[in-house]
């Protein structure tokens, strides 16, 4: 069975809410208007029950079927938007200088709402509860793992949780998925380096950080081609050297920052212990100093194979066998959907947003993104079937 014949109606009013939202973005628990028009859709829509305030910003909508079964599925979205500017020109474009939605949350929360709608409309179709999860701040903020520490799962707990994303450079109508590590874990470092300052004519009595940082970046990249067995995968990336303020002063210090991204615990334990142990042997050859500061962050997102198999089942019937990927490459991007697929199996999906050069088709996190409204009667779809599968109705 294709798209839902039933979705179609509302489609138009999707939109409209999409394009609002998108016109109106918000950061990481920020989300106050957002917040506010997901619990009034919510609640006219026909939700049992909606709460608010989770996570600081975030709304849970509960629909139940019919039967009276206690059995639970949670769905999630995320809310926020990303602090960049947007160059689109079309009449929803943001409202906000330095606030845009590039990552197509906007996109993620109306699909939720037009599931809420369905499941509302439909509750003779499953038999259980849906905890529909409107999650804030999932950019680089950890709201995923805010509501778990805020008792998401005490409070409206379930036997699986699922998540999905939009995926330019995936045609539209097609759905990608893998078992497993999909999505990378996400560590920050902040490497600073103590020397002694000099005139930049008397190099010589310098212990110069500026060579000394320069060297740990260069060392850093054997931790991945030397220390990581090859056939695991793994990045360091050094994104910032400040050092200095004059063209003729060696400085005293210079800082380093960056981030470490692997898929398995195992891993993630080899680049912080490497990173340290590479770092501070470096300055000391050089007679200098270095101090590490190692952040832990979203951890790897691992899809759980039952669940995997049960939403690769669901897009076959939504959008036909030849366009599900299930052996989808795995991202070196980060998720903080990890935090739920850490409490309960479940599992993260990829939904076509177009091909570049086409509607949907700019990469997430640019400047010219937009969420393609074309994928929403796919992802509403895709929600209304995965309930209606995970808690059938007994006939």
């Amino acid at each position: 069975m294709p798209i839902k014949d039933d979705v179609r109606p509302y489609l138009d009013e999707l939109t409209a809410i999409r394009r609002d939202f998108h016109a109106h973005p918000e950061l990481g628990f920020e989300e106050e208007r957002t917040s506010r028009i997901v619990a009034e859709k919510l609640k006219e829509y026909g939700a049992d029950e909606v709460h608010t305030g989770i996570a600081r910003t975030g709304v849970v909508g509960v629909v139940r079927g019919k039967g009276g079964s206690n059995r639970a599925v949670g769905l999630r979205a995320d809310m926020d938007c990303l602090p960049m500017d947007e160059v689109n020109t079309f009449e929803h474009r943001s409202v906000h200088p330095g606030r845009m939605h590039a990552c197509g949350h906007d996109g993620h929360t109306t699909m939720l709402l037009g599931a809420a709608r369905y499941l509302a409309e439909h509750r003779d179709a499953f038999d259980g509860i849906v905890y529909l999860y409107f999650q804030p701040a999932e950019e680089g903020r950890a709201g995923g793992r805010v509501m778990v520490e805020d008792g998401l799962f005490e409070r409206f707990d379930v036997e699986q949780v699922y998540g999905m994303h939009n995926m330019p450079g995936l045609p539209l109508g097609e759905i990608a998925m893998r078992s497993g590590p999909c999505m990378a874990s996400a560590d920050e470092f902040e490497i600073r380096v103590f020397g002694r300052g000099s005139h930049g004519a008397m190099p010589h009595v310098s212990r110069d950080p500026v060579i000394v940082g320069s060297s740990i970046v260069m060392a850093l990249q054997s931790i991945v081609s030397r220390r990581v067995d090859p056939i695991e995968e793994a990045v360091v990336s050094v994104t910032q050297f400040h050092a200095g303020s004059a063209f003729n002063v060696i400085p005293e210090e210079a800082v380093l920052r960056g981030t470490c991204r692997s898929f398995l615990p195992s891993v993630r334990d080899l680049l912080e212990s490497e990173l340290r142990r590479v770092a501070t042997n470096v300055a000391a050859a050089y007679d200098a100093r270095a101090e590490v500061t190692y952040m832990r962050n979203y951890p790897a997102t691992i899809n759980t194979p039952a669940e995997t198999e049960t939403a690769a089942m669901v897009a076959r019937a939504v959008v036909g066998e030849a366009k599900v990927q299930t052996d989808a490459a795995p991202k070196m991007g980060a998720e903080d959907f990890s935090y739920m697929l850490n409490e309960r199996p479940g599992a993260y999906i990829w939904l076509g947003n177009g091909m570049p050069g086409e509607k949907g088709g700019a990469m997430v996190h640019t400047p010219q993104y937009d969420f393609n409204d074309n994928a929403i009667p796919y992802g509403v779809s895709f929600w209304a079937q995965l309930v209606e599968t995970v808690l059938p109705v007994e006939r």
